[in-house]
């Protein structure tokens, strides 16, 4: 029954707040998400960058950091909003219901925040051809393919400084967002070189970042203003090419470039998100895979878990009774066996700990598997949307379009989590929420992908389904979603962790 205004007020704060969370977005509320999840993409180039505007946008709505490395009992309570990072470049929220009891399930979305992108090596510095400075760049995962050449590529990422005074190392994000880097072609008036369909990545893929006055046909390394200040025994900096040190410097206004101990550095593409079409229902953009599920999923637990607007995000959470969980993994592109990754023990250890503080500190084995058999978790990673030029490669009834709804990624050799019984579960909260799901599955003639859902299920012997939403040209350095894709995410997530306990009810 839908309840109006009148029947809000006669209700109490702590039901109105229920009901209001729980709540159908609007069309306009939908569209609100559009312009945010632009910048949140133009804004946030490297992971590093996306982890860390996520933490400050968790904080802004009344969740407290936590670190893995400090005693979590007595900091968790019933009622409360955290946070935990790992690498700077993983991140795990999570809510926990006023109503909690020890053994209640979890509320899982899980997704990855890493998309493919170039890495600068640990030495890039090359020597000067024909009077270009060149970068060493490496790829991650399948960057670096056709869609990287001439493009405006920034130069931004995490760099470790030592604090001379106080002898700590600290991390310092740094952008350098105007275009520094270029991969050029080769003219066609050359011939075969031109049209070589594999071009060497080591040798012909290399960026170029500058000119100096070498004599043309010079191989040596070039003399720079700057180099002179590295000299005077071994730094990082001095392995560094001079006049990237010199640039980040200035950027993060180091005075001694020696007091840089490392950096981890990554080569992406400058253009802003943007929207497009005859009536802007188009968002082209580079990093959505999977920023955007990641973005979707963030907002949908705030939106779950703050009410209405205008209400004190500080305030305790709903009257639920369960864990809510958004996980932001780091390394899906290349297996996420890294610690940060998906594959390892952040997530398992993370729901381990937060049932441990609530029981007072004694947790038991069987007090964990029942929270994992009782949880339900989403994976969250974006799906391929119909191309129209390619009709004939997408298996009939599969293939979901843009501005509709998230799709169910089914595969029959495991490659994914989905079955009936998960698929059934998400389309009833589909239908509590007002969403609507697509599905989609590979022809028998080509190649599945992978996500983060099976090696998680697998790990914690939790219901698990793989849904996410469509995008166009995957794995290009710029792809295409809906304009509507964000909010309709949002929508459905939020849909997820509102009634969570109430679909679960339905299932013996």
């Amino acid at each position: 029954m839908t309840r109006n205004i009148f029947d809000l007020r006669a209700m109490s704060p702590k039901d109105r707040c229920s009901e209001r969370s729980r709540s159908h977005l609007s069309s306009a509320e939908i569209e609100s998400y559009t312009q945010p999840f632009l910048n949140f993409l133009t804004e946030n180039p490297t992971v590093f960058h996306a982890v860390n505007t996520v933490a400050g946008r968790l904080e802004s709505h009344g969740f407290t950091a936590l670190s893995s490395r400090e005693e979590w009992n007595y900091k968790i309570t019933k009622g409360g909003k955290y946070f935990v990072e790992r690498n700077g470049s993983s991140i795990i929220a999570f809510t926990v219901g006023s109503n909690y009891k020890p053994g209640n399930g979890a509320a899982v979305i899980a997704a990855h925040i890493d998309a493919l992108t170039t890495k600068v090596k640990p030495i890039p510095t090359k020597p000067t051809k024909a009077g270009y400075v060149q970068l060493g760049i490496a790829p991650y995962a399948g960057a670096l393919n056709k869609t990287w050449w001439d493009r405006d590529l920034g130069i931004g990422g995490k760099v470790l400084v030592k604090d001379k005074s106080t002898g700590k190392i600290e991390a310092r994000l740094v952008k350098l967002d105007h275009p520094i880097a270029r991969i050029p072609t080769l003219a066609p008036h050359f011939g075969a070189p031109a049209y070589d369909p594999n071009p060497n990545p080591e040798t012909q893929m290399v960026p170029i970042i500058g000119l100096d006055n070498s004599p043309i046909g010079s191989t040596t390394t070039s003399k720079d203003p700057e180099s002179t200040q590295l000299q005077g025994g071994y730094s990082f900096a001095s392995t560094q090419p001079p006049r990237l040190v010199g640039a980040i410097a200035r950027e993060l206004k180091i005075n001694d470039p020696a007091s840089i101990v490392n950096w981890e550095l990554e080569v992406f593409d400058t253009q802003p998100a943007q929207l497009g079409g005859l009536d802007k229902e188009f968002i082209f953009a580079p990093r959505i895979d999977d920023k955007l599920c990641s973005y979707s999923a963030i907002e949908a637990l705030i939106a779950s878990t703050s009410g209405s607007t205008t209400l004190n995000d500080s305030q305790p959470t709903d009257g639920d009774g369960i864990i809510k969980i958004v996980g932001c993994f780091d390394d899906e592109e290349i297996g996420s066996l890294l610690r940060q990754g998906a594959r390892s023990n952040f997530l398992p250890d993370t729901i381990e700990r937060t049932v441990a503080a609530l029981a007072g500190g004694q947790c038991s084995p069987d007090l964990v598997s029942r929270t994992f058999a009782n949880g339900f978790m989403i994976s969250a990673d974006v799906s391929h949307a119909v191309n129209p030029n390619y009709l004939e490669v997408y298996l009939e009834n599969h293939a979901p379009r843009l501005n509709i709804g998230v799709a169910v990624q089914a595969d029959p050799n495991g490659h994914t989590t989905t079955n009936s019984v998960s698929t059934a579960f998400l389309q009833r909260v589909a239908d509590k929420c007002g969403s609507k799901l697509q599905v989609f599955q590979i022809r028998n003639d080509s190649r599945s992908g992978g996500t983060v859902g099976p090696m998680l299920s697998s790990a914690m012997g939790m219901r698990a389904i793989d849904a996410g939403l469509p995008q166009l040209s995957m794995h290009s350095i710029r792809a295409t979603v809906g304009n509507l894709d964000p909010g309709l995410g949002v929508k459905l997530f939020k849909g997820f962790f509102d009634y969570f306990e109430e679909v679960d009810a339905e299932f013996a």
